[in-house]
């Protein structure tokens, strides 16, 4: 990605309140698998691979993906629960990737992360006020004699009752056990939150209302999301920009509506075709993709995708295409559109 890209306001100037509060840079995160005879690593799993967008304040990207894509790991590297190995994680200029701990401990309230199990993901020894406090008192984010007020604020704020203060999380459904995590992770009054598919343990209707909650803490506080999900139509709600990821890399990136009306990939494509429509006359022409999806720590030469793609060509198999703005804002990274190679199939 350019250096002066903004995702969605290609070529306009951005307003102050649309400035870049995260950008990521060829992010890559690699765990060794094996190693040598004298210790050296010889084998890496690339679960993130090369990996660019940027996040602008008060608005959400989503990022979709098969399991296994790297989506969490890459959520996880960005709030660096996981090493760096390259790239740049820059949040409000600063270096994410090179912050020692102490740099690092100094700004993680300003960025959290809502995990995907809300069963998991909270403490069974501790109280809802305890858990939704906890870091409040570390960071010392209000003084000691507003803290069970301020406590209570952020409860209202995620439709929690006051009472529910002294409860455990084993008292509650999922929805409520996932406001709690919500609760927690705004009482820091942080500027980007990341949620790891936030809804996927939920019913139906409990989405609903958890996505209309973030949406109004947004509105409300300025947020900023990176949203990970497996729900198409829930990244289609909630994000304004969307990055589709394989096999550890990102292979498209734009606006919403220009992913979903014009998808160019055709991993996008494919991913798209599978969403159900509400509609019994209306004709699925479904694209089924063929074989499995490689090891990622031995990914194919080329085009990651071009062993399981209908439309792959030779140049797909020995050159990685570049990831290129073929519309404003709009990015792919496919031979299709290389026009290097004489080939456009622009849609």
């Amino acid at each position: 990605m350019s250096e002066n890209l903004k995702p969605g306001v290609a070529g306009q100037q951005a307003p102050q309140e649309d400035k870049i509060l995260l950008k990521v840079s060829h992010l890559k995160k690699y765990f060794p698998v094996r190693t040598g005879i004298i210790g050296q690593h010889v084998q890496y799993v690339r679960a993130v691979d090369d990996v660019s967008f940027n996040v602008r304040a008060g608005h959400t990207v989503g990022i979709v993906g098969e399991s296994g894509c790297g989506k969490t790991t890459m959520g996880r590297t960005v709030l660096r629960l996981h090493s760096v190995t390259s790239g740049d994680v820059i949040f409000n200029g600063m270096d994410l990737g090179k912050m020692k701990p102490r740099e690092l401990r100094k700004i993680r309230p300003q960025i959290q992360m809502i995990f995907q199990d809300p069963y998991s993901s909270l403490s069974p020894r501790l109280t809802v006020g305890e858990i939704i406090g906890e870091a409040v008192r570390q960071h010392k984010i209000v003084s000691k004699e507003n803290y069970k007020d301020y406590i209570f604020e952020i409860m209202k704020k995620c439709g929690l009752q006051p009472q529910y203060f002294e409860r455990y999380p084993h008292e509650f459904s999922g929805g409520q056990r996932q406001r709690i995590c919500i609760a927690r992770s705004i009482a820091l009054q942080p500027k980007l939150i990341i949620c790891d598919e936030p809804v996927s343990a939920l019913d139906v209707s409990i989405q609903a209302q958890i996505i209309n909650l973030l949406k109004e803490l947004q509105t409300r506080d300025g947020l900023a999301y990176i949203f990970i999900s497996h729900d198409l139509s829930v990244v289609e709600h909630i994000s304004d920009e969307v990055g589709v990821m394989y096999l550890g890399s990102m292979m498209e990136y734009g606006r919403t509506e220009d992913i979903f009306a014009r998808p160019l990939h055709p991993y996008t494509e494919a991913l798209f075709s599978a969403v159900p429509v509400p509609d019994p006359d209306y004709k699925m022409h479904r694209i089924i993709l063929k074989g499995d999806i490689p090891s990622p720590a031995n990914p194919p030469s080329g085009c990651k995708f071009h062993t399981r793609c209908e439309k792959c060509m030779d140049i797909c198999k020995c050159e990685k295409p570049q990831f290129r703005e073929l519309e404003p804002g709009h990015f792919v990274a496919c031979h299709l559109y290389n026009d290097k190679y004489g080939v456009n199939q622009r849609h």
